[in-house]
């Protein structure tokens, strides 16, 4: 185990940890979900509603420009976390799905025609496949899908081959939420260009668990969402890069997002006002500036080896299991473990998980294709996220082994 790695600091400052469920100590795993919350993050929004609430940008009052400043503090420290070249590509949305649908609208419709193609792949979340069904319906464009193998990884020479000079945009996740498939996002971008076609990631599983950079990578746009990285819900990112946003009309038309307003015309504010329509989620902003903040004060090296370590534990603790069949068995994975046991259905094996105060998630996991292609309802996914231990993986074990017990 990494031995700079204080788990025990670390969970001191959740405190929704500290209780207990059904009568046993908390055991939370699922993070792939929505994470839980440090004490500075609460605290933060508390301060925010009882000293600063105002609403923000055009006020000249003390309280305005507090909540202005506050809240704007985040969109400086996104652009660090992602680290993109400028701060006006960063927009709020209210997370991965919004941000994902705003393109779909915004760059999509502008930009597809009949007969063009968009490429998404076998692993997605349905808030990035149901968009681009939706535009690539109106706009009678063609989606095409990059399958995988049995271990749950993308098929590269598949994807190759599905890229053409019709292919207009590519849209993947970095971390499948189902598998933990952590996909080659810099390799499939640069063959993306090569055929002049966007690239947008979601990233709601993966600025958790490791090292985005949106330049290195060079793709066009990047989403994630608040309540995934330690944040509020209602809070979430879409960086674009600023040559592609400048040409996109906005998104949702009213306050903030216009220069001028006549009833012959509206001309649109600059980035990245313009995508930002109406009163923003200033509280969730300061949450979020928060999380960042806490996010930074982490050894990111200790972390992700402790993270690493602590799911290979885990893989390995419960392929001991007898009948478990684990289903994403990629080389590359992070933080997630999706498996079932004989014919025992997940919902009846989460219940039992949470009636001895483990909390983990059952179902398809918004990927309803993905499980069709393994030819199974769905899934218990166990997911891990810096506060959770050696010890609960052992808790986990002997949970599942009574629960099965039970069942049969």
């Amino acid at each position: 185990m990494v031995k700079d790695f204080q788990i025990d600091t670390i969970r001191s400052q959740f405190p929704l940890l500290h209780q207990r469920v059904n009568g046993s100590e908390l055991i939370y795993l699922d993070n792939a979900a929505t994470t839980q919350k440090p004490s500075a993050v609460i605290e933060a929004i508390d301060h925010y509603y009882r000293k600063i609430n105002s609403n923000v940008h055009r006020g000249v009052h003390h309280l305005s420009v507090q909540a202005t400043n506050a809240s704007e503090e985040a969109r400086g420290l996104v652009q660090q976390l992602l680290n993109a070249r400028k701060v006006e590509e960063i927009i709020f949305t209210s997370g991965t799905t919004e941000s994902i649908n705003l393109v779909a609208n915004s760059y999509g419709r502008r930009n597809l025609k009949e007969g063009d193609e968009v490429l998404i792949s076998t692993l997605e979340h349905h808030s990035n496949i149901v968009p681009w069904q939706l535009i690539c319906e109106e706009k009678k464009a063609t989606l095409k899908v990059i399958p995988i193998n049995d271990a749950g990884e993308l098929n590269l020479e598949d994807y190759y081959a599905l890229l053409s000079e019709r292919t207009k945009l590519v849209a993947v996740n970095h971390v499948s939420n189902a598998l933990g498939t952590l996909n080659s996002i810099k390799e499939m971008c640069s063959a993306a260009k090569k055929v002049g076609a966007v690239f947008l990631v979601d990233g709601a599983q993966a600025v958790a668990h490791l090292k985005v950079d949106v330049q290195d990578l060079d793709c066009d746009f990047y989403c994630f969402s608040g309540h995934k990285f330690y944040g509020p819900t209602g809070i979430g990112v879409l960086f674009g890069k600023e040559d592609i946003l400048e040409e996109m009309p906005p998104f949702l038309g009213g306050g903030e997002m216009i220069k001028s307003v006549t009833f012959e015309k509206t001309s649109f504010n600059e980035l990245p006002y313009k995508f930002e329509a109406g009163t923003p989620a200033i509280a969730q902003m300061v949450g979020l500036a928060e999380a960042l903040r806490f996010w930074f004060s982490i050894d990111h090296q200790s972390l992700f080896q402790y993270e690493k370590e602590l799911l290979a534990y885990a893989s390995d603790s419960l392929k001991e299991i007898s009948e478990l069949k684990i289903y994403g068995d990629a080389k590359n994975k992070l933080s997630v473990i999706s498996f079932n046991v004989g014919n025992i259905h997940p919902f009846d094996l989460g219940t039992l998980l949470d009636q001895m105060g483990i909390a983990v998630r059952t179902g398809h996991h918004c990927t309803e294709p993905l499980m069709n292609r393994f030819g199974i309802p769905g899934t218990v996914r166990a997911s891990f996220a810096m506060y959770n231990s050696f010890s609960e993986v052992n808790r986990l074990k002997k949970a599942i082994e009574k629960a099965v017990d039970l069942l049969s």
